[in-house]
């Protein structure tokens, strides 16, 4: 009997539901009227988001001179930003494709959440570029197109320009991974919804579903070659973001750690704020059934072993800088850890590195309440981590007499407070109009036969 006992993996979802509770459950939150909660949240979310539009507004009609820059620091805010967002979206594909291909099933319950972040997190990512060219209305420049401009074209050598081939490639392999992992859901709700309107709208998203088969053996196999298509660029587009400082000459940047270091910070960013959301989400649309504590246990297990390989790569920065005899990359790293920037370093230090370590207690894994701290200590860290890469390589440079401080101004702040308006504000509309968790992966994942032997067996046990 034990031996049985041991063969059965534990149940993905909890509370014996049936195939039509998990429908019930899960498209409950779309189906009844917003709770308070939600408005209170939506309404703080959009008011950042206009502060944002506002500050952004401002700044496109002013120009970029309002930010804090100067002749030294040419790179603040704005790129920190920019990278940090990108960070943010990676976690989504991670749970997506990569897990999806190593048949990893409970990602299951979070796989949808995190695919929705991906997309608003690279959005979130892009306002910053844009702004940072200052004639935003001349974007389309960037588009390798025939133009009439004479010998003005692109400059194909610059990772600036990588950035927008990855970056743009990423979002639109995401958003057709998540639209397509979203027809079979989207064909339960057309079924589930009166005629009217509403039911028109995903008849057409639905693409026609009918649940045959040979459509869930067409989709199986589209779905496979997308997860395949997008774990590339997993480790692609953060390499590729890695570059536009590695492949410069300046200390504390040209480095050839960038690319693993800035993937591996990548997920571990994206991990937490997917904790973040989830542990969110389980409790205001009563999913607790569904997005269990074992769930957040693996992506602590996840994060906790991306924060090691980040808490290593710190460790090799000052390792090589201190091997390397040259004085300009020793000058530039003692200046991160006891320079003027040197509280931004140890926050940075402690919220990756230390911070991290008490994940590898089961019981700190399994209490909600102090993954959720954790997760958003961890988003801090990394924000930090970026700002000491780029500010401490720029403010002091190989003059002292081009010596220069950096302080954001209010119109910086109010921009990347505006992006997470613009974040948290798709995110819940989002969980207003379709499903948070995957109904019918879900319903694949969860063995219910597996799930009653088990009990059986228990309560034999018990006799």
């Amino acid at each position: 009997m034990s031996d049985s006992t041991a063969s059965l993996r534990p149940a993905l979802i909890t509370g014996e539901k049936s195939l039509a509770d998990v429908t019930n459950d899960i498209c409950a939150p779309m189906e009844r009227k917003p709770t308070g909660l939600w408005w209170v949240a939506f309404s703080i979310s959009a008011t950042a988001l206009l502060v944002g539009i506002a500050a952004v507004w401002y700044q496109i009609a002013t120009g970029i001179g309002t930010w804090g820059l100067n002749k030294t620091v040419g790179w603040g805010f704005d790129i920190t930003n920019f990278v940090f967002w990108v960070g943010i979206g990676h976690a989504g594909t991670l749970i997506s494709a990569v897990l999806f291909l190593f048949r990893q099933k409970w990602r299951t319950a979070v796989n949808r959440s995190a695919e929705a972040m991906t997309l608003f997190a690279v959005m979130c990512a892009g306002i910053f570029p844009l702004i940072h060219m200052g004639r935003t209305w001349l974007a389309y420049w960037m588009v390798p197109y025939p133009n009439t401009r004479g010998s003005l074209w692109l400059n194909f050598k610059s990772p600036l320009l990588w950035d927008v081939f990855a970056i743009s490639t990423y979002l639109i392999i995401s958003a057709v991974f998540w639209y397509v992992g979203l027809v079979p859901d989207l064909a339960t709700i057309r079924d589930r919804t009166r005629p009217g309107p509403r039911k028109r709208i995903f008849s057409i998203l639905s693409l026609g579903w009918d649940g045959s088969a040979r459509t869930w053996h067409r989709y199986e196999t589209v779905y496979m070659l997308l997860a395949g298509l997008a774990t590339p660029l997993v480790f692609s587009v953060h390499t590729i973001v890695s570059m536009d400082f590695a492949t410069s000459v300046i200390p504390g940047w040209h480095t050839t750690i960038f690319p693993p270091y800035f993937v591996a910070g990548a997920i571990f960013s994206g991990l937490a704020m997917v904790l973040t959301l989830m542990i969110i989400a389980r409790k205001v649309m009563n999913l607790e059934d569904y997005v269990t504590p074992k769930h957040i246990e693996r992506m602590c297990q996840l994060m906790l072993s991306m924060g090691c390989i980040v808490g290593f790569a710190y460790g090799t920065e000052f390792f090589m800088a201190a091997y390397s005899g040259n004085p300009y990359e020793q000058f530039v790293f003692k200046n991160r850890a006891l320079g003027p920037f040197s509280w931004a370093y140890w926050t940075m230090v402690c919220c990756n590195v230390v911070i991290p370590q008490l994940l590898w207690f089961r019981r700190v894994r399994t209490s909600l309440a102090a993954v959720f701290v954790i997760a958003i200590l961890v988003n801090v860290g990394m924000w930090f981590e970026r700002f000491v890469i780029i500010v401490t390589s720029l403010h002091r440079d190989f003059l002292p007499s081009s010596w220069a401080h950096y302080v954001p101004s209010l119109i910086e702040i109010a921009t990347f407070v505006g992006s997470f308006g613009l974040f948290f504000t798709c995110f819940l509309v989002f969980c207003r109009i379709a499903p948070a968790i995957a109904i019918a992966e879900v319903k694949g994942a969860a063995d219910l036969k597996g799930r009653k032997i088990s009990q059986t067996v228990s309560e034999e046990q018990a006799a």
